[in-house]
């Protein structure tokens, strides 16, 4: 199982920590790590002090289909295109809309980093038993 990190271009709505000319799109790291926990996704917002939010990856799958929320993180649908995820915490709301199909396309890598490795069709076994001996 391997770490999946991606980039995703996002809009923050909402955040104080950012500057003005941060409004536009930014850069933000989607990160799964199966060895650390197998349900979990990473959310990394940029900004003078890095912002980190943890939280189950169902949850993420679940807002992409209608409002879900837990604790401190909602999920929703914004349109067709669109989802957003809001992140509360003590210094405020931070509010950030992705592409829909960006974390789409980061829980299929997800799913796959999680998924046991294929057994080995009978061809392959007889080869890797004669590279053994």
């Amino acid at each position: 199982m391997s770490v999946v990190e991606q980039y995703a271009r996002a809009h923050i709505v909402t955040d104080a920590d950012l500057l003005a000319e941060e409004q536009d799109a930014v850069p933000v790291v989607l990160k799964y790590d199966p060895e650390t926990d197998p349900r979990s996704v990473c959310v990394r917002l940029p900004g003078r002090q890095a912002h980190e939010w943890t939280f189950s990856r169902s949850l993420l799958e679940q807002g992409l289909r209608a409002p879900a929320g837990s604790g401190e993180i909602r999920v929703w649908p914004c349109g067709r295109v669109q989802a957003v995820v809001e992140f509360h915490s003590a210094q405020g709301v931070s509010v950030v809309q992705f592409e829909t199909k960006a974390l789409m396309r980061f829980l299929r890598r997800t799913y796959l980093a999680a998924a046991p490795a294929a057994p080995a069709a009978p061809v392959e076994r007889e080869a890797q038993a004669q590279l053994r001996g």
